[in-house]
């Protein structure tokens, strides 16, 4: 079977599919493979241009041709479905449904050469996340996830593992994630991120979506975020809570649209809160 003739009849099988969940996740767990194909033949390019937007944030090519890709493969299956992207906006639908894209999220490790970038798609219905896929190129592994259906974590070719959030029960026996310091810091927070890192037994700067997927998969217990767009949180809710851990912004609220947020295992959810919450500014 051609690569084409299988898109074909992928695309059909997902239109006959009746689990509207099940058939978005299938979908952003392809074309989340296919964007990631696509960047990573600018990873590490020597000739790899970097732009600044508006918010002094870099991007690259890389990031806009992966969100063409995924809007239109989204477009060919689900035509009616909404699409908010980082780098190309919002294109309204009339579904019900809508993807929230973050083709390179982790620009700044992308084009460092350092491999802790990846691909995020979310779906969400009425305010709630319901799909998503978290796939990290150069590492090549992938969470994924939508709501009844479980979180599963591949690594290369092996089979898929459902994926499970650690047991850690105590703050202090805990590996904290986060992005930088200096996020915290710019923002007036930096109490929240010295509080967390003085409670915890390890703290490692291993963040963006990578330190999510690093909680999804009981390999790190919590990371905190003081900053997030909706296209940084949307996928990892629904790959945090089928993991069995929580996503929350910092008033305990599962959110991708209130600026902020963490991942936590079940065990610690209670504790990591309260801290966040007692430092805090304002």
């Amino acid at each position: 079977m051609s690569r084409e003739t299988e898109r074909t009849f992928n695309t059909w099988s997902l239109l006959l599919s009746n689990d509207a969940v099940e058939s978005r996740m299938t979908l952003a767990v392809e074309i989340a493979r296919e964007a990631g194909a696509l960047i990573l033949r600018y990873y590490q390019h020597p000739e790899l241009a970097v732009e600044q937007k508006a918010d002094r944030s870099p991007v690259t090519i890389a990031d806009r041709e992966a969100e063409q890709l995924l809007r239109q493969r989204i477009n060919a299956t689900f035509p009616q479905d909404a699409i908010l992207g980082e780098e190309l906006g919002e294109t309204p639908g009339t579904s019900g449904w809508r993807w929230i894209l973050d083709p390179v999220d982790g620009t700044k490790s992308f084009v460092h050469g350092v491999p802790l970038f990846g691909t995020l798609i979310g779906v969400e219905k009425n305010g709630r996340a319901e799909v998503g896929a978290c796939r990290m190129p150069a590492l090549d592994e992938m969470a994924y996830a939508a709501t009844g259906h479980g979180c599963w974590w591949q690594q290369g070719t092996a089979e898929p593992v459902k994926a499970r959030v650690s047991e850690v029960a105590k703050l202090s026996e805990a590996l904290l994630c986060y992005t930088s310091h200096g996020y915290f810091a710019g923002c007036g927070e930096a109490a929240v991120f010295e509080a967390l890192r003085d409670g915890c037994r390890l703290s490692r700067g291993w963040g963006d979506c990578y330190g999510h997927l690093l909680v999804a998969t009981g390999r790190a217990d919590v990371i905190v975020e003081p900053e997030l767009h909706p296209w940084d949180a949307a996928a990892l809710i629904p790959i945090v809570r089928e993991a069995g851990g929580h996503f929350l912004d910092w008033t305990g609220r599962e959110s991708f649209e209130t600026g902020n947020g963490m991942s936590v295992n079940n065990a610690l959810r209670d504790e990591v809160l309260a801290i966040v919450q007692s430092h805090k500014h304002g």
